[in-house]
This record gives structure tokens, sequence and C-alpha cells, in this order.
């Protein structure tokens, strides 16, 4: 068996799926790659199933949001080769008043609850999800609570005021 290392993922994935892959960097040596909504379910099947990668492990999958870029979402996905101990971070940005992805639930089960969490705290909408309702928030909830969509700081709080603090 080969040793799996970054560049040996990189290769593998540009061997197979060509443009629809596209190396973002190696922050702390992990590996983070971007691919586009259509392609995602097309990746993590291959990366799941491929003898040579076997990312067989999600790890986690999360989002971010960045307010000031045109497509606004970022959905994360943490895999885990559990044979040789590497770690992958696929990332796929999206956008929209909706943002919405295609569900990982068909290649991973547990992926399920995973995008539950994420839809609960980001919004993002994940099609062909079996059962997409907030998991940890109330059910009424009509905001979506790690949108930066809101001032970190209350305006009008008193006992932050430079004054007090000598300035």
């Amino acid at each position: 068996m080969n040793k799996l290392d970054n560049q040996v993922i990189i290769d593998r994935l540009q061997a197979v799926l060509g443009d629809k892959v596209h190396v973002l960097g190696e922050p702390h040596g992990l590996l983070a790659i971007q691919t586009e909504s259509a392609y995602i379910l097309e990746l993590l099947a291959f990366v799941k199933n491929d003898e040579l990668l076997r990312l067989n492990y999600l790890t986690d999958i999360t989002a971010v949001h960045y307010p000031l870029q045109e497509k606004q979402y970022a959905v994360v996905y943490h895999l885990h080769n559990l044979f040789q101990n590497i770690r992958v971070r696929v990332k796929v940005f999206i956008g929209g008043e909706q943002p919405t992805i295609p569900s990982a639930t068909s290649v991973w089960q547990g992926a399920n609850w995973m995008e539950r969490e994420t839809y609960d705290f980001f919004g993002i909408h994940f099609e062909g999800h079996p059962d997409l309702r907030r998991i940890l928030n109330m059910d009424d909830l009509d905001v979506f609570p790690m949108r930066k969509e809101y001032p970190l700081e209350d305006p009008n709080r008193i006992d932050k005021k430079d004054f007090y603090f000598g300035r």
C-alpha cells in the first residue's frame, strides 16, 4: 500500500475529477479543496469509495458565513481516512436568498444530523434531505443565529462606554 499524503490526494483527484476540484491550500498540513455544489455528491462518493483515498469517515459538516462575498456561504465537509490518519477539508461556496446544496445523506447516513445542525444555525437547505428541520433551536425561531447579519454588540449598552475605561 502506498503512503498517502496531500500530493497523492491532489494528483488522484485531478486525474479523475479534473477541473471539478480546486486546491485552496494546506493550512497546518490539512488539505483544503473546493468544488461546486453540482459536483459535491460525485466528489464525496469518489473519495469515500476510492481504494487509494479511502476518506470513508465523515467527521463533520458545517458552514461559514462570509457576508461580503458574492457567494456568502461555504459548506464545509471534514473527511478522514482512518487507515492512514489523513484528513481533508472540502468547501463548497453557495449563495442566494435560500442557499441550497445536495444532501450527503445518500453517501453517508450519518450526515443527517450534521446537515440538520447546519440548517438550524446557518439556514443552508440540503436538497433531498429526509428530515430537514431544526435540531437544537426552537422550531418557531425565524432567524439563523450563526449568520453574520447583526452587530456583534448592542450599541446601547452603557457598560461598554469608553469613559468607564479611562478613554
